[in-house]
């Protein structure tokens, strides 16, 4: 079992959850956050860190789809291992819905 990031983290991008995570399994995108699925140790400490709830089991039928994301975006990305700043508007999109649209496949840049 593993974690995955889903729909509602597109344009949030908090990153608390990259703070606690044992084994630096997070891995970014320009506004958006993935899990390796092969990393991930099932510790579950990320989920309840994440202010955008956009986090669960891939047991969870919210992981759906997302899992796929999150494993084909962590081979490409950046591994991220430190908390960034969030985007200025990720309150103004916290819990909106349809985001799938809005996620870039560009890499987080420094």
């Amino acid at each position: 079992m593993t974690y995955v990031v889903t729909e509602n983290c597109i344009r949030c991008k908090y990153m608390d959850c990259v703070e606690v995570c044992p084994v630096d399994c997070f891995y970014a995108g320009e506004n958006f956050l993935v899990i390796s699925p092969d990393e991930c140790i099932d510790c579950g400490v990320c989920e309840p860190e994440c202010p955008a709830e956009a986090i669960f089991p891939d047991s969870d039928e919210r992981s759906g789809p997302w899992m796929e994301t999150n494993a084909k975006f962590a081979k490409v990305w950046p591994n991220l291992s430190q908390k960034g700043t969030a985007p200025a508007d990720a309150e103004e999109w916290n819990g909106k819905s349809d985001k799938a649209q809005y996620l870039s496949e560009a890499p987080h840049q420094d």
